[in-house]
């Protein structure tokens, strides 16, 4: 499927102010292999600025010089995160570009990146709990209940912000074609308020208790602003949308 299908969030592998200490970037089209054909997805990273000065970076999109360089002026890039074991594909590239950064490993990822033959290593893992180079600024959980794959989600205090990979997709009617629409619809992803696609809901089936202990963290965080990495990301009303979003999980 032609990455027309789908608009980029434009402009694209430039910094993009969320909050304060807090930017999003807009990356490339990737496809991934499903229901028989190649499914585009727009991407999205959050990087972080800690209490220390130092950064943290969440899903790695493409490295460009450009965008290195405003990395670059922000402060020391010190932490690369893969949520889940489909987003760390960049962090092997991004760790050869800051030798002095930690790459933080999300449950399954190191056997995925193996069984896919993709050059990445990793230097620590993510748990329940944020470590000490992050505590002061960042709440963590995992978020258990699916059979194919755990996220590890987080919470910026500062900025309220719950920061999420693949539990929630929001693509918007406006930005993809009509056979991709048909597409989404097919696949239980047609909402336009967002939610997790349907071959990811059926994966927590039978274990939906485990993870509405999670989604109750998350609203006991009540965030502002829930930011995505596909899809159009909520600005305001966090904590409403993303009770919506679960709604599957009742």
């Amino acid at each position: 499927m032609s990455n027309a299908a789908i608009a980029l969030y434009e402009p694209i592998n430039t910094l993009k102010p969320v909050d304060e200490d807090i930017w999003i970037v807009d990356g490339p089209i990737v496809s991934m292999a499903m229901y028989g054909t190649e499914i585009p997805f727009p991407t999205r990273m959050t990087i972080v600025r800690l209490s220390s000065g130092e950064l943290w970076c969440h899903s790695p999109t493409e490295l460009t010089p450009e965008l290195k360089a405003q990395i670059n002026s922000l402060g020391p890039l010190r932490y690369l995160i893969s949520p889940n074991k489909i987003h760390y594909a960049h962090i092997g590239t991004w760790a050869r570009a800051y030798p002095e950064a930690m790459a933080w490993a999300s449950p399954g990822v190191r056997d995925r990146s193996a069984q896919q033959k993709i050059a990445v290593s990793f230097d620590a893992d993510l748990e329940d709990n944020p470590p000490s180079q992050w505590a002061a600024d960042l709440d963590q959980l995992i978020f258990r209940g699916s059979r194919f794959m755990d996220e590890v989600v987080f919470f910026h205090r500062k900025s309220a912000t719950l920061i999420l990979a693949d539990l929630i997709e929001n693509f918007e009617p406006d930005k993809v074609s009509r056979w991709f629409r048909w597409l989404l619809k097919l696949a239980g992803s047609a909402d336009p308020d967002g939610k997790a696609p349907l071959d990811l809901r059926m994966t927590f089936w039978g274990q939906k208790r485990r993870s509405q202990s999670c989604l109750k963290q998350m609203l006991q965080w009540n965030p502002e602003k829930v930011i995505l990495a596909h899809g159009r990301w909520y600005e305001n009303n966090g904590t409403a949308e993303l009770r919506r979003a679960f709604r599957w999980l009742e």
